[in-house]
Parts: C-alpha cells; sequence; structure tokens
C-alpha cells in the first residue's frame, strides 16, 4: 500500500515539474525572439529562473520519491523509470517551446 502512496505523490510532482518546465519553454521564446536574451528585465530574469530551479528541483524530488518506492524492489523498473522521467520533463521544455513559436 505504501508503494502505491509514493508512487501516486511521484506522479503528482511529476505534473508539477513538467507544468513548470512548460513554462520555461513557453517564457523563454519571448526575449530569445527578439534577440535580447542575455539582457533580460528583472521580471523575465524572475519568472525564467523560478520556472527552471523549481521545475529542476521538483522533477529531482520526483526522481527521488520514485528511488523510494522502486530501487530496491525493482531496480530494473527504476532505471526505465528514470530514463523515461528526464525524457519527458526535456520533452515539456520542448513543447512549451514549439507551442509559444506558434503563437507567436
Amino acid at each position: 500500500m505504501e508503494r502505491w502512496i509514493i508512487r501516486f505523490v511521484a506522479l503528482l510532482c511529476l505534473a508539477g515539474s513538467a507544468g513548470l518546465l512548460w513554462t520555461f519553454g513557453v517564457f523563454v521564446v519571448v526575449p530569445w525572439r527578439a534577440g535580447r536574451l542575455l539582457a533580460l528585465s528583472a521580471s523575465e530574469l524572475q519568472v525564467l529562473a523560478a520556472s527552471l530551479g523549481f521545475g529542476i528541483g521538483v522533477g529531482a524530488a520526483t526522481l527521488h520519491l520514485f528511488a523510494l518506492g522502486e530501487k530496491e524492489a525493482h531496480p530494473r523498473r527504476y532505471a526505465v523509470l528514470r530514463a523515461a522521467l528526464i525524457l519527458a520533463l526535456i520533452a515539456a521544455t520542448a513543447s512549451g517551446v514549439l507551442w509559444s513559436l506558434q503563437r507567436g
């Protein structure tokens, strides 16, 4: 029963991390298109840094939760979940960038 609770909480964290990294992908396009990625305003820097930092942090917490639930009992499954999680978070960031590029 405990493993299922840990897995459920990890999936909630995964959704939050994916959302934060998607947001980073969406908002990084605006200054990138304007050619001022290295000259961000304070509010743009805050939005980008917070969404990237918290997205990576929550993603790391998700990996830790999956390790608690899977690493000892199923090490091979944990390795596959870890790889899938990293790919999913990269895909979330890329989809945010693509979404923003299509809108602008």
